[in-house]
């Protein structure tokens, strides 16, 4: 009960969330940002604990980046549709196809993360037009510094 757990709301994600619920821990379900909910992880005030799910693996890459720079902890392995998934990994050298892999086999080296919202989200504000100007709103972390900063611009429009 003490536990929440963040899921992007898919029904690939159907079994994880009646597993995670069956054992009494909280779900907190969104319906897009799967970056931005594991970020939430390394965020004490966000109530948010662990995140779960399948997603893309460019997004899987840019979490571990994240979390690298707030000394988070990932693990993941690649799941794969088709043949022809499996055969693409092949070619690019991937010859465990069951390998779990952890944050750092995924970003080996320093990183630094940044985004900026596009759309309002429940980590960053989207861009907006405040009177003649334009706003932005951005996340900056840096993995050899661990600071993470947040930078809100405005420019004329």
């Amino acid at each position: 009960e003490a536990i929440t757990v963040c899921v992007l709301d898919r029904p690939r994600h159907a079994e994880v969330i009646a597993s995670i619920r069956s054992v009494g821990a909280r779900v907190n379900l969104i319906t897009d940002g799967d970056v931005a909910g594991v970020i939430h992880t390394a965020d004490p005030a966000t109530g948010i604990d662990l995140y779960l799910g399948q997603g893309g693996a460019p997004e899987g890459v840019l979490a571990c980046a994240a979390l690298k720079c707030v000394g988070g902890q990932f693990q993941g392995r690649l799941v794969f549709r088709n043949v022809d998934e499996k055969e693409r990994a092949r070619r690019v050298g991937i010859t465990d196809l069951d390998k779990k892999y952890d944050l750092h086999e995924m970003v080996r080296a320093d990183a630094i993360f940044a985004a900026t919202g596009v759309t309002k989200g429940a980590l960053l504000d989207g861009i907006r037009r405040e009177g003649g100007h334009i706003v932005t709103h951005s996340l900056v972390m840096n993995s050899s510094t661990g600071t993470v900063r947040e930078v809100r611009m405005r420019r004329p429009a």
